[in-house]
């Protein structure tokens, strides 16, 4: 496991070791980011897939948010984001159709932060695209179907952050999407900060761990 700094901003080699320039014929690698809520994992996916521009997608794990709808059924509504409001089989299939790389565009969802809902098909993944970039809370976690999921990459890199940081940051996002600044505080206590408990020790299932600062 490759323990890195981010804040040094060297990213040269952390790109090499999922360039898919190398010759291997139509063969597509997929890059996972794990790491708890607030770690920074949207921000390192997206500058890797900017790294490699038009030959690169970004495919996030919030797409599998099940629906509002689906919590209130399940009665799951008030703890949502943690690991059984997702749709990690439905997740895991996706991977697989990205893994073929059939000769055919690949649809697959969305999230929509201000509405808090995944968008079905808001994101496709064509042919050309040799790196796909999948980041969610949940991916090294030992529980059916994430080991499945995790099995599709040909690397995995952990997104860390202190705890008082991830706690500054989730707070600044919901107040961001309209959470009062109370509310906000007490989700991030009662929701987040718990699943992140839950995502921190699978950081040595990791190739690579990043520090974000």
């Amino acid at each position: 496991m490759l323990d890195v700094d981010a804040a040094i901003g060297r990213m040269e080699g952390l790109l090499a070791r999922v360039d898919p320039s190398s010759p291997s014929g139509r063969r597509r690698v997929l890059l996972g980011i794990a790491g708890p809520p607030g770690a920074g994992k949207t921000t390192l996916a997206e500058r890797v897939v900017t790294a490699f521009a038009d030959r690169a997608a970004h495919v996030p794990m919030d797409g599998f948010h099940l629906a509002d709808a689906a919590l209130d059924r399940l009665g799951r509504r008030e703890r949502k984001g943690a690991i059984d409001t997702f749709d990690g089989w439905g997740y895991r299939d996706l991977l697989r159709r990205l893994r073929l790389r059939l000769d055919e565009p690949v649809s697959a969802p969305g999230f929509e932060r201000v509405l808090e809902q995944p968008i079905a098909g808001s994101i496709a993944v064509g042919p050309e695209v040799d790196l796909v970039v999948s980041e969610g809370n949940y991916l090294l976690v030992d529980a059916a179907p994430w080991p499945q999921a995790v099995a599709l990459f040909d690397e995995v890199w952990f997104a860390d952050a202190p705890a008082h940081l991830l706690r500054e940051r989730l707070i600044a996002r919901h107040v961001r999407f309209g959470k009062a600044p109370a509310e906000a505080a007490a989700w991030v206590d009662a929701v987040d900060l718990p699943n992140a408990a839950l995502i921190e020790p699978t950081r040595a299932r990791a190739d690579v761990v990043i520090r974000t600062a």
